[in-house]
């Protein structure tokens, strides 16, 4: 059985063969020039054959720290912002319980993701009668919301435990330069690299998101061999044997007939967050040059009751990935009522996720009756490999879209802007 299957029936409508076939050459010449390393953009390729390399030694080291922070602290607080925390957040919050911790392993918060004043109070009091590691994740170790948030705990770390600071600090940065290895080599933190060639929207597979992940009780080697059977299964430049080509082709051949926004949607909660990487992956890597494909997403069933009138009913310009796993770990089934007075008893032989499934069915359908175009991507089980494999699907994925709509998928030259006029406004207002 396959792990993933990208069903395009529902598009049939909307993008014939012909113009699929279209595609097939420039998906081989850009598949070619990614693996010769000549492709635009290419210094941060490193992520593309990652997963196929041998990483015994790194996994063994982030698995001792793991076991010692997990021995050590009830609580580890991960800095950073964009993808130095989005993916870790995403496979963290998919496989967590929806209630209450996971064993006995340490509680992931997170920090440097925002600038908000109460959120950092509030964190500070809250560990305060809590054992705290820390790891702070940067490549430069200054950008602003993770630096600042950075400043904040190491002082209070500091305080609270004097030298012993030093050996509850762990830093993800750059192998060589930056302040944040400079200070990690002045204060003795202990320190893992984020490859020169991975940029952080495609980092989640390094030390970025496998310490932390390994702390929270994820299993890492389950994820990264997920990644790398997709690795493995997308060496083909054949367009026709290669999913996440396919899934790339048909967002690019939408993206030229008008549809502007693709929505992904998905029916478990818990990949609310897987969500966030999503729209950070594929709109930081192609909207640019005044062109791209606006990532936005919605919960269902929540959504179906709000934004979902919009999606059945209103202006033509979206499509839609329905993201679905077919088994998730626990379930409930729906008990015989006696009295029936919501007629609900035709559902008692069925369970809750019997019931999204089916949702999710009549979903697709009503959408594509409705005029939307809707791309169906199914795996087997949410778990670490099923995961693993989604992420570096989908990295394959948008790096070809990228490169397919003609802009460096590697590059966020537009983030630099509002970095540019608030240090104006920040330095005047100091004046």
């Amino acid at each position: 059985m396959d792990i993933l299957t990208l069903n395009t029936n529902l598009l049939k409508q909307y993008i014939t063969h012909e113009e699929k076939a279209k595609y097939a050459e420039a998906v081989k010449e850009i598949h070619r020039k990614m693996n010769e390393g000549t492709s635009v953009g290419a210094d941060y390729l490193g992520w593309l054959n990652l997963p196929l390399k041998n990483q015994e030694t790194l996994l063994q080291s982030i698995e001792t720290l793991a076991k010692e922070i997990g021995e050590r602290a009830s609580v580890l607080i991960v800095i950073g912002v964009g993808g130095s925390y989005l993916g870790t957040k995403a496979v963290h919050d998919a496989l967590r319980p929806y209630f209450g911790k996971t064993g006995r392993t340490p509680e992931i918060v997170y920090a440097g993701q925002n600038m908000s004043g109460a959120y950092m109070q509030q964190l500070l009091r809250y560990i305060e009668d809590k054992e705290v590691f820390i790891n702070v994740i940067s490549k430069s170790g200054t950008t602003t919301e993770p630096a600042i948030a950075f400043r904040i705990l190491r002082a209070y770390m500091e305080e609270r435990y004097g030298e012993e600071a030093s050996e509850r600090i762990v830093v993800t940065t750059d192998q060589m330069k930056g302040a944040l290895k400079q200070l990690a080599n002045e204060k003795g933190y202990r320190s893992f690299v984020i490859p020169d060639d991975v940029g952080g929207r495609y980092s989640v597979l390094t030390p970025v998101g496998l310490l932390p992940l390994a702390v929270a009780g994820s299993d890492i080697r389950a994820l990264l061999a997920g990644a790398k059977r997709a690795a493995q299964e997308s060496t083909d430049d054949h367009l026709e044997r290669n999913m996440a080509y396919r899934y790339a082709v048909a967002r690019q051949a939408l993206y030229k007939k008008g549809y502007k926004i693709e929505l992904l949607a998905s029916f478990e909660p818990a990949l609310k967050n897987f969500h966030e990487w999503w729209k950070q992956l594929f709109g930081e890597s192609e909207g640019k040059a005044l062109k791209g494909i606006f990532p936005a997403a919605v919960s269902y069933s929540t959504d179906l009751h709000s934004i979902g009138q919009y999606i059945q009913d209103g202006e033509r310009m979206l499509f839609e990935t329905l993201l679905h796993f077919n088994e998730v770990t626990d379930d409930q089934g729906i008990p015989f009522d006696d009295a029936d007075r919501d007629g609900l008893n035709y559902l008692s032989t069925k369970t809750l996720n019997d019931i999204n499934r089916i949702s999710k069915n009549g979903t697709a359908l009503a959408h594509a009756d409705g005029g939307v175009p809707v791309i169906q991507l199914e795996l087997g089980k949410l778990d670490e490999f099923h995961l693993g494999y989604l992420l570096y699907f989908f990295m394959k994925a948008c790096a070809m879209s990228a490169y397919l709509s003609g802009v460096n998928p590697f590059d966020q030259p537009g983030v630099e802007a509002y970095k540019s006029k608030t240090f104006s406004l920040l330095k005047k207002s100091g004046e």
